[in-house]
């Protein structure tokens, strides 16, 4: 879900920011890292500077220590919680960490500080995985002119229609989408997810064949490839597919289950 939902999301190519409670006792530790001390030593020295705040939430980040990230986050908010910025990063951050509900309540406190349509676009992706048909009522809004985000409201709408089972509105929903982009690869691949779960492999394997046309390294078009050949009861070339999905992203758990599942041993 996370590579979908950056997708949809602001950029995330600022640096966030934040300290925390625990700041004293990780400068005191000597098993702290020293990038991290080094910075915690900086937020001390100037605790009134957001950047070195941000660079520090960043640091977490970028080591997958969302926990530590987001009580950062946290620490922050309660010295400034108007802050669109903080509640920005707060809501990314639990995004990526697919924790959903949570994200949600973020994503509608930062628009409550400014309704930014990109915002909307985050929160109404979340409404569509969860089932919630407000995900329709913020598509509608963004596709209201000068707006320019039709082709992600239609997708939007497609997520939502896929979630609650209508298989075959979504797949409408995404051809909408690709007719209007052709290089919206998660669009080939939401379709092709439904007409997995329609049962329809062979259809599914050309969209991802397509998607891959888009994108040659695209790892989870190959994943579902895999998927899809299993079905089919093509042993080989759905681990072949699976393989070809860890040399892109060696860190793809989905990809490993299933080829240990196969008695492949990596």
């Amino acid at each position: 879900m996370i590579k979908l939902i950056t997708f949809l999301f602001v950029a995330a190519s600022c640096i966030f920011f934040s300290c925390s409670d625990n700041s004293k006792s990780a400068e005191n530790n000597s098993t702290v890292p020293a990038e991290e001390k080094q910075l915690r030593d900086k937020v001390a020295e100037y605790p009134d500077s957001t950047l070195l705040k941000e660079k520090l939430i960043q640091y977490f980040r970028d080591n997958g220590n969302y926990g530590q990230a987001i009580a950062e986050a946290d620490y922050a908010l309660k010295k400034d919680s108007s802050s669109e910025r903080l509640w920005y990063i707060k809501a990314t951050l639990l995004s990526e960490n697919d924790d959903t509900l949570q994200a949600i309540k973020a994503w509608e406190r930062t628009i409550d500080i400014n309704p930014n349509p990109e915002y909307f676009l985050s929160i109404a992706t979340l409404y569509a995985f969860t089932k919630n048909p407000a995900a329709l009522s913020i598509a509608d809004s963004l596709m209201r002119p000068g707006v320019n985000a039709k082709n992600q409201a239609l997708f939007i709408k497609g997520l939502y229609y896929n979630s609650i089972g209508d298989k075959i509105k979504a797949i409408q929903f995404f051809d909408t989408c690709i007719s209007m982009n052709y290089t919206n690869t998660l669009a080939y691949r939401e379709k092709a997810i439904a007409e997995y779960d329609l049962g329809k492999y062979l259809d599914a394997l050309k969209t991802l064949q397509l998607a891959l046309v888009v994108k040659k390294t695209y790892d989870e078009a190959y994943y579902w490839m895999g998927r899809c050949f299993e079905k089919l009861g093509k042993k080989e070339e759905a681990i072949d597919n699976y393989k070809q999905a860890l040399v892109l992203s060696p860190d793809y758990v989905e990809a490993k289950d299933a080829l240990a599942k196969l008695g492949v041993v990596q």
